[in-house]
């Protein structure tokens, strides 16, 4: 049953004003004027039936029913806004913001979300598409998936996985005038290029560890991110050179094919790594989405052999 209470501005009025012994100082805490505070504690004191306060010349002192009311009332007002903090966080904290640079996010991490969710519906994602370098131990995002050399320092790490630069392309280019059968039939057909930052990763490292050196290793078109080479292999219009991991799927499904041997392939000094605050991997939100990358990322495993 509900219990009958006084209006809860009178309350706060005299908590306050008992605290103060003062009814200036309290209706400058409140926001209101003296006389409005004089006004609320009256009332309240009309409603009981019982003085709260001796009003001296010069001073406040509180009544026995008003000393042994204050307590209770302070710490009734402290659970309020306690209450109030938790609902404040728990809108917060409900929403988990990822940054990843749009290429990985696309053709990795977006496919496989809807299991996250599946799982958490409680928690709502923010995707932050982009490679620019941001803090997470200041807030910018709660969790921050990169490419890189490692070497992350004041934040915590979890390596994900390393990939092999693989030429792949659509398996229509393996039948044809020119079928794709050996290195040497890249002569023709169309190399597509991402413009990487590490060197290691470009058609130049490619050839010539393939033994090729009379294949211009710079035609073709160049991209600057890996999902719009790889849906330009998917359309049938060139051989991308990628790492297998953001291609597994596609590979998987038929729509791309390695043309050549996988022992072609060419391990990759980069890793994907999962970025976290150190003070904040254990937030509900943050260790269930890095519980979750960790179980997918051991149920996936890559086509060939990582890097070391």
């Amino acid at each position: 049953m509900a219990r009958p209470l006084p209006p809860l501005n009178a309350l706060k009025a005299f908590e306050s004003a008992a605290r103060h012994l003062s009814f200036t100082r309290a209706a400058a805490e409140l926001n209101v004027t003296p006389a409005a505070v004089s006004h609320q504690v009256k009332a309240l004191e009309e409603l009981l039936q019982v003085p709260l306060f001796r009003r001296l010349p010069r001073a406040l002192r509180l009544t026995d029913a008003g000393q042994a009311a204050l307590p209770m009332l302070s710490q009734g007002f402290d659970k309020l806004a306690q209450g109030v903090e938790q609902m404040h966080a728990h809108s917060e904290s409900a929403v988990l913001t990822i940054s990843v640079s749009p290429s990985f996010g696309a053709m990795w991490l977006v496919p496989r979300l809807e299991r996250f969710r599946s799982r958490h519906p409680e928690i709502e994602i923010r995707i932050d598409g982009t490679d620019r370098r941001v803090d997470v131990v200041r807030g910018d995002a709660d969790v921050a998936l990169r490419y890189g050399p490692g070497g992350y320092e004041g934040v915590r790490v979890d390596r994900l996985f390393g990939q092999v630069n693989t030429p792949v392309c659509s398996p229509a280019l393996l039948r044809g005038a020119h079928p794709l059968r050996r290195p040497d039939d890249l002569r023709h057909h169309t190399l597509l290029h991402v413009d990487w930052k590490d060197a290691e990763a470009s058609w130049r490292m490619w050839l010539l560890a393939a033994g090729l050196h009379d294949i211009d290793p710079t035609r073709g078109p160049h991209f600057s991110m890996e999902s719009m080479a790889v849906q330009t292999a998917l359309d049938g219009h060139g051989v991308a050179l990628i790492g297998d991991r953001l291609v597994a799927d596609d590979l998987a499904a038929g729509r791309l094919v390695r043309p050549f041997d996988p022992s072609l392939s060419t391990p990759l000094t980069f890793s994907y790594y999962l970025l976290s605050a150190c003070d904040g991997a254990g937030a509900p939100k943050v260790a269930a989405f890095r519980d979750w990358l960790l179980e997918e990322v051991r149920a996936a495993p890559a086509e060939t052999p990582e890097a070391p």
